[in-house]
């Protein structure tokens, strides 16, 4: 097996470094205000909501939700808009592309490359919640390589938008008619129990409920029910987007 994408990886990850810091701290900002604004400020007035048949603190249920959200949003954004100033902007590319690397290879990495650094942006986050006391289980162990193959998948679905786009505009539409209906249906705010049954239906298929359901249960120090379930469905979801974007890509650049 060759391992020609391995030095376009690397190439994405010592660009990376030089900014770490700064990138880290803008990947976990946001989900930490969400974590602030609403779990302290919302949770107060709410207090406990109804999981099933316990009743769980909002802070923890929407901590758990929102790791979450953010693997998907740190994923997706390497793999739209860092990914298409590298293949459309700056022509790295075809760069790399004169060297004995395919585009499948550069696919591959890029691919890679967004699912590891939602990663770190996750893990960054997880520090901060166990340094404020959200979620102490060992069981959260687990949610690293859950989080990865989460990284991975939405990766996947946003190199489909990456091989289609004209511009950077174009992945307004990805963000605003995909991710933020999913972010809402997906039980990251509040239990999907509250949806209109047909909506729930909908609702308990999407890849982003899938993770939601295997991770928050680790919040809980329980383990998931349906765990094996849960990862068939994104592993679907993950390969299927992944022969999509590489159709999508070869046929963009003409190979």
């Amino acid at each position: 097996m060759h391992l020609r994408f391995w030095p376009v990886f690397l190439r994405n990850f010592l660009v990376w470094q030089k900014l770490a810091i700064p990138s880290l701290i803008g990947n976990i900002a946001e989900p930490l205000m969400w974590l602030v604004a609403f779990g302290y400020g919302l949770g107060s007035l709410v207090g406990e909501v109804q999981l099933g048949e316990e009743k769980v603190r909002y802070l923890v249920f929407l901590a758990s939700g929102s790791i979450c959200m953010s693997a998907m949003n740190a994923a997706t954004f390497e793999a739209l808009y860092s990914a298409f100033s590298r293949m459309h902007v700056q022509k790295t590319w075809d760069g790399i592309m004169n060297a004995p690397v395919k585009l499948d290879d550069v696919l591959l990495a890029e691919m890679l490359w967004a699912g590891f650094k939602s990663l770190f942006t996750v893990t960054a986050i997880l520090f901060v919640m166990l340094a404020l006391g959200i979620g102490q289980s060992p069981k959260l162990l687990v949610a690293w390589p859950i989080l990865l193959g989460m990284g991975l998948t939405f990766s996947c679905m946003a190199l489909i938008f990456n091989a289609l786009a004209k511009g950077y505009d174009f992945f307004t539409y990805y963000f605003t008619l995909v991710l933020t209906p999913m972010t809402f249906l997906s039980g990251v705010f509040f239990p999907r129990d509250q949806l209109p049954p047909w909506i729930h239906m909908i609702s308990q298929w999407l890849p982003l409920t899938q993770a939601v359901e295997l991770i928050r249960p680790l919040f809980l120090d329980r383990w998931p029910e349906h765990a094996f379930v849960h990862v068939v469905v994104l592993m679907i979801y993950g390969v299927s987007s992944w022969m999509i974007a590489l159709h999508l890509t070869r046929k963009r650049f003409g190979r």
